[in-house]
């Protein structure tokens, strides 16, 4: 979804290693800077406000209350990096320019 914000934004769904579905986005600013939202409860606005929180276009952190605690959901709410590299499954997301 492109927007006049001068940010490119594509959410995927995922295949976790524990069978559970994740949604991914990812936030490609013009500069080239990135951000990666997720959600576990399949809700697109949180993954994509996550996103741009990361990448510096949202305002405040957005409240993820955890669903498996999937270390994820617990990097997230400690307030560390997300351990993105973790699930395989990540690696092979293929994103839109």
């Amino acid at each position: 979804m492109k927007s006049n914000r001068n940010h490119f934004i594509h959410t995927q769904s995922m295949r976790l290693a524990s069978g559970h579905e994740a949604l991914v986005t990812r936030v490609l600013k013009d500069d080239g800077g990135t951000g990666f939202g997720f959600s576990l409860q399949l809700d697109a606005t949180q993954a994509r406000h996550m996103a741009l929180y990361e990448a510096g276009l949202w305002p405040g952190r957005p409240q993820v209350t955890p669903v498996i605690a999937h270390p994820w959901e617990t990097a997230w709410e400690a307030c560390e990096p997300v351990p993105w590299q973790i699930e395989p499954a990540f690696s092979r997301l293929e994103w839109l320019p």
